[in-house]
């Protein structure tokens, strides 16, 4: 399932800063790795789990390889919290009625 590989991807700090950076626009890996104590081979390896899991996909351009945030990602993970939005209204109208009979 593929929302598994996503909260999985981004259950890691270092993943999650990455997609964060991402988020501002397309970097090279020496750009994402600026600010970060994180070998090459080691950003290498987060951005190949997130590629995976359908959070990042690449674009070369020469010699250089741009990374950006996948909108298809992202659409997975709004469906994903789609399928609870509704839930929670009901959740807090059953927690304000039961605050109200508690003040009573």
């Amino acid at each position: 399932m593929i929302e598994t590989d996503i909260f999985k991807a981004l259950a890691d700090p270092t993943r999650r800063a990455i997609f964060e950076k991402l988020a501002n626009g397309p970097l090279n890996a020496s750009a994402l790795r600026t600010g970060m104590e994180i070998s090459q081979p080691a950003m290498s390896q987060h951005l190949a789990v997130l590629r995976k899991a359908r959070l990042v996909r690449e674009e070369r351009s020469g010699r250089f390889v741009n990374y950006q945030v996948d909108p298809d990602g992202l659409a997975l993970i709004a469906g994903w919290l789609a399928r609870y939005r509704a839930y929670w209204p009901e959740r807090i109208d059953a927690l304000k009625t039961l605050l109200k009979d508690m003040d009573q």
